[in-house]
């Protein structure tokens, strides 16, 4: 059976609200960045709720395409962040779209919930989740690392959703078309209307400001909302964006492939580079760029001039013998160096970012990414969401399918489409047009990206890349409405040798409402006694509360030459 175009699902919505959000395409088409001056949002104006919130059962009645399921009250301190409690604030929860797939006779719906404030700021966060989403995760808008703030804390309206599947049917979704293109972009099209609507009802006015963001997977869907629903949101908050999600999932399983072959276990993917070898990696890479910022203290914050100043051939010792930690051998030190310079097909074309050489190699979360994923993640994903028509779920191996199936197979498959299935994985995960934001931009909207240096799922090469050809397209003037923040030493969206907890919203904010450029972000390590959490993977020599400033791409964090090596007034970003 065909499933319904978008064009046709736009026809059947019922609700004007839903129509205006999906029919908004918004790939560009503004006036041209270097003539047109940026406007100035206004800021959001507070309001109050005083009323019942479960009597909000009624008031929300009627709502397009909706079954509301939940209308309560939160107490304050139910819920904490940083060790401060969150006020009381209503939650509403519910479904929308619910139906019965004609293709695999599984039951579907959005899921979803909000949380709004008594007290409301003005401004309805949409909180973008990771993964292959399926669980409608706690609506509090967090990021970096162990938070000690998050949207809802500050007062916004904050919404989660499933993104239209359940935890129980990751990633066998897959099979139905309609629960693949909500997944990669209709979901956001969908709730966005009626979270507004929500939000109208409860407090008299529609929000003043709108914002965007979340990490991974989640960073995708800001980003892909910043190219598809322009004009629905304000202000972008991107983490470690996946955005081209399915080309980093083949990457991953290539990786997996290459490692697999220098493997001690071939039932263990991570005995071809153990935590003891990228621990001595990882020393290597400080012995050779620590300084190059002037301080040497446990991070790499040139990253750039350490791509060009580290070898991995020539600064990690070769083994002799038999491995055992202190060296490499030479078939490990090809395959290493192979997949640090980015996927290729059979041919040699390179259809992936490079990864920077960066400290951080040896955080735990690397291990994971590396020799786990691609077996029980990427394989699921690559299967059975993005191949069309998906693989058989009925004796479906990941790790089979992962190691065993050739790279250009898994290349061609994220880019198929059948009667069926008539969009790729790559036409439904990705940004259109993710260099022309005039749209975005010619409306006064900001966008914020934060991305880890060691992180090995989605390369901030990758992200880079990107962000050059859209200052490119933009005559150089990206900077105006958009700035990237690389965070040396972590992982994929927190964790590792680094200064993870940082808060992005408020400078975000700032920027979209009174008009002050971020110029750094002063992020701080999570040591003993941090009450956001700690962060195990921090060097002993590290100060509890370090702090250093995140700089805009491609300004580096350089020492001042003076001054406490664990304080971020003791650098400059240049």
């Amino acid at each position: 059976m065909r499933p319904r175009s978008r064009a046709a699902s736009v026809s059947a919505l019922t609700g004007a609200l839903v129509l205006t959000a999906i029919a908004q395409t918004a790939c560009g088409g503004g006036s041209d960045p270097s003539t047109t001056d940026i406007p100035q949002l206004p800021p959001a104006t507070p309001a109050r709720f005083s009323g019942d919130c479960a009597a909000l059962s009624s008031a929300l009645a009627g709502l397009p395409n909706t079954t509301l399921t939940e209308t309560s009250t939160v107490s304050a301190g139910t819920l904490s962040v940083g060790g401060a409690p969150v006020a009381e604030h209503c939650l509403v929860r519910g479904r929308m779209f619910e139906r019965t797939s004609p293709i695999d006779g599984a039951s579907y719906a959005i899921g979803f919930e909000m949380r709004l404030p008594k007290d409301w700021n003005g401004r309805f966060y949409y909180q973008a989740n990771g993964g292959l989403d399926g669980n409608v995760v706690t609506a509090t808008g967090s990021h970096g690392g162990g938070p000690r703030t998050h949207a809802l804390h500050q007062g916004f309206a904050v919404l989660s959703s499933d993104a239209g599947h359940s935890a129980a049917q990751n990633p066998s979704f897959g099979r139905d078309p309609q629960a693949r293109l909500d997944y990669g972009y209709q979901a956001v099209g969908k709730l966005t209307p009626v979270a507004k609507e929500i939000i109208r009802r409860v407090y008299g006015k529609g929000p003043d400001r709108s914002y965007i963001g979340g990490c991974s997977n989640g960073g995708r869907h800001a980003m892909v909302a910043a190219s598809r629903y322009a004009t629905e949101y304000d202000g972008y908050l991107i983490g470690a964006p996946g955005f081209n999600l399915p080309l980093a999932a083949v990457a991953n399983i290539w990786g997996a492939q290459r490692y697999a072959t220098v493997a001690t276990d071939a039932s263990d993917l991570s005995t071809a580079f153990t935590a003891q070898e990228r621990q001595l990696v990882s020393q290597a890479i400080l012995d050779r760029c620590d300084a190059l910022d002037g301080a040497t203290d446990g991070l790499v914050q040139d990253t750039a001039a350490c791509q060009a100043t580290f070898d991995l051939m020539r600064d990690v010792p070769t083994c002799a013998g038999a491995r055992d930690g202190s060296c490499l051998s030479a078939d490990q030190k090809s395959v290493i160096a192979s997949i640090f310079a980015g996927a290729t097909t059979s041919a040699g074309t390179r259809f992936y970012a490079s990864f920077p050489y960066d400290p951080g190699l040896r955080g735990a979360g690397v291990a994971f990414w590396e020799f786990t994923a691609p077996l029980a993640l990427d394989s699921g994903a690559v299967g059975i969401v993005f191949k069309a028509p998906p693989e058989n779920l009925a004796g479906f191996n990941g790790a089979s399918f992962s190691l065993n199936t050739p790279v250009d197979t898994l290349y061609e498959y994220i880019h198929s489409t059948s009667l069926s299935y008539t969009e790729s994985a790559m036409s439904f995960m990705t940004p259109p047009r993710p260099s022309d934001w005039s749209t975005l931009r010619n409306r006064g909207a900001k966008v914020l990206v934060y991305h880890g240096v060691s992180d090995h799922i989605f390369s901030l090469h990758d992200t880079l890349r990107w962000y050059d050809a859209l200052n490119a397209n933009h005559g150089g003037q990206a900077t105006r409405f958009a700035r990237v923040f690389p965070v040396p030493g972590m992982g994929h969206c927190s964790g590792g040798p680094a200064t993870d907890q940082f808060d992005l919203l408020t400078p975000l904010v700032q920027w979209v409402e009174q008009g002050t450029v971020p110029e750094r972000i002063v992020a701080s390590a999570r040591g003993a006694g941090n009450p956001g959490g700690v962060n195990n993977e921090l060097p002993s020599d590290w100060a509890a509360d370090r702090t250093r400033p995140l700089c805009p791409y491609p300004q580096v964090a350089r020492y001042r030459g003076s001054g406490d090596l664990d304080r971020a007034d003791s650098f400059v970003c240049q």
